[in-house]
């Protein structure tokens, strides 16, 4: 997936509204067998069958599809999606967390995730972001009174912040994956970043 720095993310949102959201409703399970890494079909597929009817048209009522949400993510626009408590459980495939990524997607705002969920999508350059019940659902509250509505990730501070209300949360994240989202590394592209280290290590 695609590897950009990660500093400030201030975008509108999608509320996807939908506790215990599991991965098979992410992605469902017969995208798993496709060997392709495009970005674009695992884009394709997220939420798919929520998206689309058994003819493969949108469902007009499904968040995604509504006009106010339905734009592509890019810079500044639907960049995150604020979810419901207990995102990405059940398996713990990384189709998920890749159509997440493929989407355009770089935060996903929720109450809890899925811990195996959670670690996929940070390895794919997703940050998940952990709040509070009540701020959780006054970014829902924010959202359905103004879609414009904005939110700001600080990822160097660790606040997320409702432009809206100007309430602000702290969340955690550790600090080996605040580094690399940072720096836009992978785990690969940090053992090279530091590969002198490594080597006069195993010299000594």
């Amino acid at each position: 997936m695609a590897k950009a720095k990660f500093n400030i993310v201030l975008s509108t949102c999608i509320p996807v509204a939908i506790d215990n959201c599991n991965t098979d409703l992410i992605i469902p399970a017969r995208y798993l067998a496709s060997t392709t890494r495009d970005p674009k079909f695992f884009g394709d597929a997220f939420m798919h069958d929520l998206r689309y009817d058994s003819e493969g048209k949108p469902v007009a009522d499904f968040v995604m599809n509504r006009p106010e949400f339905s734009e592509a993510p890019h810079e500044g626009v639907h960049e995150i999606i604020v979810a419901g408590q207990n995102w990405g459980s059940g398996s713990s495939r990384e189709h998920a967390a890749w159509a997440i990524a493929g989407y355009g997607v770089r935060v996903v705002i929720s109450s809890s995730f899925a811990d195996i969920h959670r670690n996929n999508l940070l390895n794919c350059f997703v940050l998940p972001v952990v709040v509070s019940t009540d701020f959780q659902q006054e970014l829902f509250r924010t959202i359905a009174a103004n879609p414009q509505a904005k939110v700001k990730v600080d990822v160097p501070n660790q606040t997320v912040t409702n432009m809206e209300t100007g309430h602000s949360e702290h969340f955690e994240i550790n600090g080996y994956k605040k580094y690399c989202l940072m720096n836009a590394l992978d785990d690969i592209d940090f053992l090279l970043e530091n590969r002198d280290k490594i080597e006069e290590y195993e010299n000594r």
